[in-house]
């Protein structure tokens, strides 16, 4: 569940939720399903939002390409459309096809006018290669596998090498699946923020973790050289705060700074994408009136929410390190856990910012 000890900065006004989760946000599931095999790491993440049918009962959503090195569907309707009508796949990234034709058959199901008397649907599936430690040629995912996810989803889920972040690396460390909340006063109301990441980016050197370089110490070892950053980082924004999907869109653009924070530039390579979206106020498919009046967020007030996104997103990202676990790679090599990592510098000489740094983590 999230970080033990939230972070503590002077970024935020907020405290974390109850389970530090994006299912702090009221309704939300996440599902797992974990493939581990003697050639396959990987699996599949599912994010299920609180409506018994989405495709019915849209919700407000934005994204934000934050550099587009990646294979993810859905994205341009939802910038068009500022609209969400499926839950949300993550995965690697040759299994995109399989999650978007697993959507797609649910959607029929619970929807018999889709191609009929009304219009298709529109899958969220996202992706990130995790072809350095999973055999990705073998198109290890099925659409059994996908629906074993929805079936495990619920409000308590792990972190770490699990689902969707099996075979994700970070910082050239094992990275993985990570969240994170912050819940905040509005007019005397408590909302919710709330963040799940796949992380698979980064440079090693780069790390930065509480204003401390600690990346600069572990490339020092002996498991680590440089390897080109060739993966992505995907981020799921949820909250219940009324944001309609412009706001949404300003949030989603926040998340970049909170992915910095940990030391990121952002490479080449690297697919940066966020998806945000709110459960407050639902959009009908088939609206009975044209005219509808909703909840909204005042835009003076944005500063606070933007805050709360960046402390949310930095924490994710830490969290996917925090609960990952030292793994082979495809080729036989360990891709250390961040707390394997820290304790291997360690070994090296008693460093006492490195030991508050893994007390602050937990590790």
């Amino acid at each position: 569940m999230g970080l033990q000890q939230p972070l503590l900065d002077n970024i935020s006004e907020t405290k974390a939720g109850k389970m530090n989760l994006i299912s702090d946000v009221l309704g939300i599931k996440v599902g797992h399903k974990t493939i581990q095999t003697e050639r396959l790491k990987t699996g599949v993440t599912v994010i299920v939002p609180p409506v018994d049918n989405i495709f019915a009962h849209k919700l407000p959503a934005a994204v934000q390409v934050i550099n587009g090195f990646g294979k993810s569907t859905g994205l341009v309707q939802v910038e068009e459309l500022g609209t969400l009508e499926t839950p949300i796949v993550l995965t690697n990234t040759l299994s995109v096809g399989v999650g978007y034709n697993y959507l797609v058959k649910k959607a029929l199901v619970e929807n018999p006018e889709i191609g009929l008397s009304t219009g298709t649907v529109n899958p969220l599936v996202m992706e990130c290669n995790d072809g350095a430690v999973n055999n990705i040629r073998d198109l290890g995912v099925s659409e059994e596998d996908i629906a074993a996810a929805f079936d495990n989803a619920s409000a308590e889920f792990a972190e770490g090498c699990v689902g969707g972040g099996t075979g994700m690396c970070c910082y050239d460390l094992k990275g993985g699946i990570g969240s994170a909340s912050r819940q905040i006063e509005i007019d005397g109301q408590t909302f919710t923020l709330g963040v799940l990441v796949m992380s698979n980016y980064g440079y090693v050197q780069d790390l930065n973790i509480y204003n401390q370089p600690v990346g600069q110490k572990i490339k020092e070892l002996d498991e680590y050289q440089r390897r080109d950053e060739d993966g992505s980082i995907i981020s799921i924004i949820a909250t219940d705060i009324p944001f309609n999907s412009r706001q949404l869109k300003r949030i989603a653009k926040r998340s970049s700074v909170g992915i910095t924070r940990t030391g990121s530039f952002i490479g080449n390579d690297s697919g940066e994408i966020t998806l945000a979206f709110s459960t407050a106020n639902q959009i009908d498919h088939e609206p009975k009136k044209q005219l509808t009046t909703q909840l909204a967020i005042s835009d003076d007030q944005m500063d606070r929410y933007f805050r709360m996104t960046v402390a949310t997103e930095e924490e994710s990202v830490l969290s996917s390190l925090v609960h990952a676990q030292t793994t082979k790679d495809r080729k036989g090599e360990y891709r250390l856990s961040l707390a394997d990592a820290l304790k291997k510098v360690q070994e090296n000489g008693i460093d006492p910012a490195i030991s508050k740094l893994q007390e602050q983590l937990g590790l």
